[in-house]
């Protein structure tokens, strides 16, 4: 991976929106703006935090299925040595396996305290997670699929693997940012240009909401703008 951003770099993403990350990344045309973020299915379970950034840590799970023999699967704890690989900060990001999802909690409050002293501030998953509580008054920003009170036979199957969730591919060692309004992935080749445009795009959106609110509002005035600002329509900066 490339080198990681500076404390100051990602302090500055971490101020900006989601959809604001969005709209600037698709100005550098990098991708298709249909791609790169999660969809609707993958749910903030921590909403009232602020946003989170941070690099991919990929792990995929199963819980549906028991152990051939015995009732558990034996405990791993060679992905604790995985997620300290990656600089900080960390976002665990399990793909559930299962053919439906969610059978089990892939994580909760034992483990969501051992991410956080292995320097990770969020859990990211198509399956369930449980114990919301704990999870919140630890600042562990969580999205899942789903919610479950058990963890079944929760068990690792690989770690550092390309992952899936959302609809959207994650790397291990990617760069994640994540609000209320879902998860993007940041390509690696713009990230440190992503704050500045974003500035510039913020400034360029403030003259469109100051105008559609002040009294001296007319569509002729609106329509000049929006010309100026964006060339003949706004379709695709809502």
């Amino acid at each position: 991976m490339d080198a990681p951003l500076t404390s100051d770099q990602l302090a500055a993403l971490a101020a900006l929106s989601t959809p604001t990350v969005c709209n600037a990344i698709e100005t550098f045309n990098v991708r298709l703006r249909n791609e790169g973020y999660m969809d609707g299915s993958i749910i903030n379970r921590t909403p009232q935090l602020a946003p989170m950034v941070g690099y991919a840590v990929t792990v995929r799970m199963r819980t549906d299925k028991p152990p051939v023999k015995g009732f558990t699967y034996s405990d791993r704890n060679d992905w604790w040595d995985a997620i300290v690989e990656l600089p900080h900060p960390r976002i665990i990001v399990i793909q559930d396996m299962d053919r439906i999802q969610g059978a089990g909690s892939v994580a909760g409050e034992i483990h969501a305290a051992i991410f956080k002293a292995l320097g990770c501030v969020g859990i990211v998953t198509n399956g369930a997670v449980r114990d919301l509580d704990e999870l919140e008054a630890m600042e562990m920003h969580t999205y899942s699929g789903g919610i479950v009170p058990s963890h079944a036979y929760a068990h690792i199957i690989d770690i550092g693997v390309p992952v899936e969730v959302g609809n959207m591919m994650i790397e291990n060692g990617d760069l994640l940012h994540g609000d209320r309004h879902g998860i993007v992935n940041i390509p690696s080749e713009i990230t440190p240009d992503i704050h500045v445009m974003a500035l510039k795009i913020l400034a360029r959106e403030r003259t469109v909401t100051n105008l559609c609110a002040s009294p001296e509002f007319s569509i002729e005035k609106l329509r000049r703008l929006v010309t100026q600002q964006y060339g003949d329509s706004l379709e695709g900066r809502n």
